[in-house]
This record gives structure tokens, C-alpha cells and sequence, in this order.
């Protein structure tokens, strides 16, 4: 890899660690403040030790020599100070990868999930779920190891619209599952009630560092600075702008108003969308994609609350929905001869379908074997005392200013 590669792919992975900061502001703005605190260090806490766990297992397990394609078996807790500077640099871009992939779940469980256990749905994750799901389609991007099983079938994602996102989705809907809805979401009986969000601005923030982050997540997926880059980070932000303008006309024709949280999940719709696809299709397509990504993002919500199923940020509905979307997508209107497979349009079609219901079956399945395990151990969920008084205190014992009992407050500012 050459010294301007390996300068835009670091470049590339600052901006994908952006993404943090985008799901923290977003997942504080939209959940309560009683719960900010807690909400906005699961964000940080997640990410250190996902990076811990994904150095010392994951990584091997999914970039190491591939066991006929199943599992890496190499690269295990390996010392960078001794590894070429191609493949530091490698790892540096796909640990954030795994970061993304965790934090996908801290918003859909939001304001009810004791953060303990919420570390260890982070260790599952990075050091098990994702890595050995992303081996099937991305061994070998390092240039050894051999191929993933799901790749020698046809399989293209070209940087994780199910690999990371749906993956992150179908992980959160199994433990949303597990843990069951915030208390008042669904208890009168009537439907969904709606909870207020804390700070929109806040998460509208959140929304912009995401896009911005997005450029790095799909425009560092070349892994070089090549001549795909300039269209790649076209189709990227076409798909995403597309996505919000869809799912907020789409709220608008139905409520004659701008659906704040629809237009920002919208966009990010549009972005899971476009994500697998983006070095494949024309300007025209990535737009298509994002307009169909953002109204999925709508209907999948709508889906939810018919089941009652209460995720805090709208996260399955953009990551799991959105990202199969465009998998699907990617054998729809994706080049053939850029894809590169050799297959037909049908068998390419038919390759994105066996990889999302095969993503969608280990994902699934297997946390929700090991998130009911574990919940039968130590229960994830707080207890409705520590629910109604807000995860700020019962977790952390800290709450904001604006929160204290007015003589406490008045006291702390006649001492200052």
C-alpha cells in the first residue's frame, strides 16, 4: 500500500471515529435527560473496550487465515509496533468498523438497560457476533487470509449495509426483545405513546457528524485513494440527502408537518442504504436507493409500534431496515462488471438474498441465545424505581445541574 493510500485510509478513520460523536449526540438529543449521562457514556465506554476486545479476538477471527471460509484463525492480540505499516493501518480502519457496529445497539435500548450488562452485549458483539459474521463476506481485504464463504457465493457489501449495520440491527431487535419497552411507551393500552426527547438540535448535530463520518466509512472502503473515491463520496451524500427529504415528505404528506426525527433518520436511511452499493452504481441509482431508503426507514418505524416493540432512537428501522434495502439494492443496480462476481443480475439478486437471510439467522438467533443466557444470570434490565428516577443517578450517581431539588441547587450557588 502506498504512503498516500495508507495516509487516506488513517484519514478515512478519523472520520469513521467522528461517527461516535455523531451517535452520542444523537442518542443524548433524542432520549431524556434524566438519562443523557448514561446514555453518552455507553457511547465512550463502548468504544474502548470494543477496541480492546476486537484487537485481542476479534480481528483474527475475522481477518486472520480463514478455516474453509467459516472463522480466521490467525492475528490474534498482535503487536503493531511489529506488523507492516499496511496492515496497522488496516486494523486502525476496521476496529472503528466494529465500534459502529456495537454502538448501533446503545440507542435502541436506551433509558432502561443497567450498564454492566450493557458492556457485556458490547463484549458479545465485537468479540464474537460481528467478527465471525464479517468473515464470511470480508476476509481477505488485507490482501491474505483467504475468502469468506458468503464472498466465493457472490456476496458483495462493499462496506457494510448488512456487515456492520444490519448486523448491529438484528443484534438490538434480539435484545430489545429480551428487555422489553421503556415504562409509559405502551402501558394505557392506546398505543404508542410518544416519549419526549431531550435536545433535537442536539441530535440534529448528532445527524450532520454521522454524514460527515459517512464519507470516511464508505470513501476509505477502497482502501486507496483511486479514481472511485470522487463518485463513491457523490453517491454517499446523494443517497443521504434523497433518504431525508423521502421519509420527511413522506411524514409531511401524511401529518401536513415536519417529522423532525423521521427527516434525520431519514438521512441516515439513506446512508445505510447507499452503503453497500456506493462503487457500483450511477449518480441516478444512488438517489433511487436513498428515496426508497428513507421511506423503509417510515415503514419499518410504523411496523415496530404496531408490534410494540420500543426502540428509543429509531435504530432498527435505519440500520437493519435500511441495510438490507441496500444489499438488496446492490444486485438491483449495481454494475455487474464492477461487482465483479461473474454472476448474472438474477444470480447476484439471489446472492444479496441468501446473505441477508443468512446474516439475518446467525445475527438473530445467536443473541438472542446469549442475551437470554445472560439475562437469566443477571438481569439487564433496571428495576422501575431506577427507570423512573433516571439511569443519570441509578447507574452513575450523577445528575444534570437543572435536575437537583431547588434548595440544593440554591445552596450549592450560595457556597459558589
Amino acid at each position: 500500500m502506498a504512503n498516500i493510500d495508507l495516509l487516506w485510509v488513517m484519514f478515512a478513520s478519523a472520520l469513521v471515529f467522528l461517527m461516535q460523536g455523531g451517535f452520542l449526540c444523537l442518542e443524548s438529543g433524542m432520549t431524556r435527560s434524566k438519562n443523557s449521562i448514561n446514555v453518552a457514556i455507553k457511547n465512550l465506554a463502548d468504544f474502548c473496550l470494543s477496541t480492546l476486545v476486537f484487537w485481542a479476538l476479534g480481528f483474527g477471527l475475522m481477518f486472520g487465515l480463514s478455516y474453509q471460509g467459516w472463522i480466521g484463525s490467525d492475528l490474534f492480540s498482535l503487536d503493531f509496533a511489529k506488523a507492516s505499516p499496511s496492515l496497522a493501518v488496516f486494523f486502525l480502519f476496521q476496529v472503528m468498523f466494529c465500534g459502529t457496529a456495537v454502538t448501533i445497539l446503545s440507542g435502541i435500548v436506551a433509558e432502561r438497560m443497567k450498564f454492566g450488562a450493557y458492556l457485556f452485549v458490547a463484549v458479545v458483539v465485537s468479540g464474537f457476533l460481528y467478527p465471525v459474521a464479517g468473515h464470511w463476506s470480508w476476509a481477505g481485504l488485507d490482501g491474505a487470509g483467504g475468502s469468506g464463504w458468503l464472498a466465493d457465493l457472490g456476496f458483495v457489501d462493499f462496506a457494510g449495509s448488512t456487515v456492520v449495520h444490519s448486523v448491529g440491527g438484528w443484534a438490538g431487535l434480539a435484545l430489545v426483545l429480551i428487555i422489553g419497552p421503556r415504562l409509559g411507551r405502551f402501558d394505557d393500552g392506546s398505543g404508542a405513546q410518544t416519549i419526549t426527547p431531550s435536545n433535537m438540535p442536539t441530535a440534529t448535530l448528532g445527524a450532520l457528524l454521522l454524514f460527515i463520518g459517512w464519507l470516511g466509512f464508505n470513501g476509505g472502503s477502497t482502501l486507496a485513494l483511486d479514481n472511485t473515491v470522487p463518485s463513491i463520496l457523490i453517491n454517499t451524500v446523494v443517497g443521504g440527502c434523497v433518504g431525508a427529504i423521502s421519509a420527511g415528505g413522506l411524514r409531511y404528506a401524511v401529518n401536513q408537518r415536519l417529522n423532525v426525527d423521521q427527516f434525520i433518520n431519514g438521512a441516515l436511511g439513506g446512508l445505510v442504504a447507499i452503503t453497500a452499493n456506493c462503487f457500483a452504481v450511477s449518480t441516478g441509482s444512488a438517489a433511487l436507493i436513498g428515496l426508497i431508503g428513507g421511506m423503509i426507514v417510515v415503514f419499518v418505524s410504523q411496523i415496530l409500534e404496531a408490534f410494540r416493540i420500543d426502540d428509543a432512537v429509531g435504530a432498527i428501522p435505519v440500520h437493519l431496515g435500511a441495510g438490507i434495502w441496500g444489499t438488496l439494492a446492490t444486485g438491483l443496480y449495481g454494475d455487474l462488471e464492477t461487482l465483479g462476481t461473474g454472476l448474472s443480475r438474477l444470480e447476484q439478486i439471489g446472492a444479496q438474498g441468501l446473505g441477508v437471510l443468512v446474516y439475518g439467522i446467525w445475527t438473530f438467533g445467536m443473541a438472542f441465545l446469549v442475551f437470554s443466557a445472560g439475562n437469566t444470570v443477571f438481569r439487564f434490565r433496571v428495576t422501575r424505581e431506577e427507570e423512573i428516577v433516571g439511569l443519570n443517578i441509578s447507574e452513575h450517581g450523577m445528575q444534570h445541574e437543572s435536575e437537583m431539588p431547588t434548595a440544593e441547587r440554591h445552596s450549592l450557588e450560595s457556597a459558589g
